[in-house]
């Protein structure tokens, strides 16, 4: 499976590459594409009444001229529309001029139950909205109780963003090409796209060498690799020592839970930090999971002196407030500890988040993680919004460099960003997971995965989709409890044979 995600850009960079190197021309992918489509329509509509097939001056539509051509040759009924004639001597003039269906003015366009709507209007690059006669037309396929399939991105569809431009093509299929773009996994493109097939049209993979993406998709794939997975001759402590910050006597379920992740994610030890007012409370609850006091910044230090903890999660349940800032900053300030900041702790940080950020630049690497809702990051980084930045990829990066940290910028798109640029849109996420305590379950999976040496970033792109596998492994009905032994199960798969018995 493929995880490079490239913007709109990048693909007619990997398409003039593939030309450049022949024997492709730009007419000849154009037929590879149009080929693919009819392939598609084909094999999975055939029983369509009629196609429409929409079309508009550019690339895209050209891809529609050479699909209404193959499906007719096929002795499928076609109807084109034109929104507008393609500029002279341009591949999609030529498309055009062998086609044998006569193309009629898209306002005449209206769509029968049973037939299927093809729209090749517009292509990814679409930077305005849509507007006219096209707009009216896509109105009324998205009205009518036909199926849709869209050319690449359906129309009015921000392929860089995956945000509306006004009237959108509402699909329920989309077929692109080569390697899929930001604009069909962020939502509501994820939605608007429908059903999404990637379709081979003859580009090579060693155009990705010239291109460097800089974002993908969230599969194992991606990091398998660097999960870590005990060796013969390993003791619980090589396996890494997470530490969990507990609140206080009335809030102490959201540090367990964390404790519990982190544990099932395979850490050898895991601590459980807790005022003296919560150790009765948290003792009559752990069994596996140790239990340590620390009421100030000097229990800490003597804790991580004595215990070696080196990965930490601050903020489940803890409160917000001045305390949750010390235990951070002194944290960042010792150069062995990793650091999950999540939930409270992030909003402690509201008023005041260029202290955070400032400790986070004075070590060597990344050493920290934020894991914000959309809320939470609206707290931590108000000027970084969607009204001036759109694209939720690009927001995270900003808010990743500007804080030196791994951003995970939760929601039913979470993205994970490093402050290198590379971001991760995951693509796993369920429903199921908008309950009480699933995030500090993240939050635990995170550390875990850290204190065993992953990599911050692949091990925060690892606990986002472990998170995600988990829940669909659990279905309706699951609570946060249910979720770090699934993890556990997701994990084992995912590990295979590694594990040295």
């Amino acid at each position: 499976m493929t995880h490079e995600i490239l913007t709109p850009g990048e693909m007619g960079e990997a398409d003039s590459r593939t030309i450049a190197a022949g024997p492709c021309d730009g007419y000849g992918l154009m037929l590879n594409a149009g080929a693919a489509i009819a392939r598609h329509l084909l094999a999975e509509h055939g029983d369509a009444s009629i196609f429409h097939v929409l079309c508009g001056p550019g690339n895209n539509g050209g891809d529609g001229y050479v699909i209404a051509r193959l499906l007719a040759e096929s002795s499928a009924t076609v109807d084109v529309w034109s929104s507008a004639a393609p500029k002279p001597r341009t591949d999609a003039a030529r498309a055009l001029q062998d086609c044998p269906v006569q193309a009629r003015p898209i306002g005449e366009f209206r769509p029968v139950p049973g037939s299927l709507v093809v729209d090749a209007l517009f292509g990814a690059g679409l930077n305005k909205a849509v507007t006219g006669e096209a707009a009216a037309a896509i109105v009324r396929a998205n009205e009518a109780p036909v199926k849709r399939v869209a050319v690449d991105v359906p129309s009015g569809l921000d392929g860089l963003t995956g945000q509306p431009l006004g009237t959108v093509f509402e699909a329920t299929s989309t077929i692109t090409f080569f390697r899929k773009k930001p604009g069909h996994l962020l939502y509501p493109g994820r939605h608007l796209c429908g059903a999404l097939t990637v379709a081979d049209i003859g580009i090579r993979d060693d155009v990705l060498q010239d291109i460097q993406p800089r974002c993908f998709e969230n599969t194992p794939d991606f990091w398998q690799a660097l999960l870590p997975a005990p060796q013969a001759n390993t003791h619980k402590y090589k396996r890494g020592h997470v530490a969990v910050f507990s609140g206080g006597a009335t809030a102490t379920g959201a540090a367990r839970l964390s404790a519990l992740a982190a544990a099932r994610s395979g850490a050898g030890a895991v601590t459980l930090l807790s005022p003296a007012e919560a150790l009765g409370v948290n003792a009559a609850h752990l069994t596996s999971i140790m239990l340590s006091r620390c009421d100030h910044p000097e229990d800490l230090r003597t804790f991580i002196e004595t215990r070696k903890a080196s990965s930490f999660v601050l903020g489940p349940g803890f409160g917000i407030g001045e305390k949750a800032r010390d235990f951070a900053l002194a944290l960042l300030r010792n150069e062995s500890a990793k650091l999950v900041l999540d939930a409270d702790a992030i909003t402690s940080f509201r008023d005041h988040p260029e202290i955070l950020f400032n400790g986070s630049r004075s070590a060597s690497e990344i050493r920290l993680v934020l894991t914000p809702h959309e809320g939470e990051f609206g707290r931590l980084f108000p000027d970084i919004d969607e009204k001036d930045m759109p694209s939720k990829v690009e927001r995270a990066r900003a808010a990743a460099a500007r804080a030196h940290a791994i951003v995970i910028y939760k929601g039913a798109d979470t993205v994970v960003a490093s402050p290198d640029g590379r971001a991760a849109i995951n693509t796993n996420g369920t429903p199921l997971l908008a309950t009480a305590g699933s995030g500090d379950v993240l939050a635990g999976l995170a550390a875990g995965l850290m204190a065993q040496s992953m990599p911050a970033f692949e091990a925060a792109c690892a606990a986002v989709f472990i998170h995600g596998a988990a829940a669909r492994h659990l279905h309706f009905g699951l609570i946060a409890e249910d979720l770090p032994a699934a993890a556990a199960f997701v994990l084992s798969d995912l590990l295979g044979n590694l594990v040295q018995e």
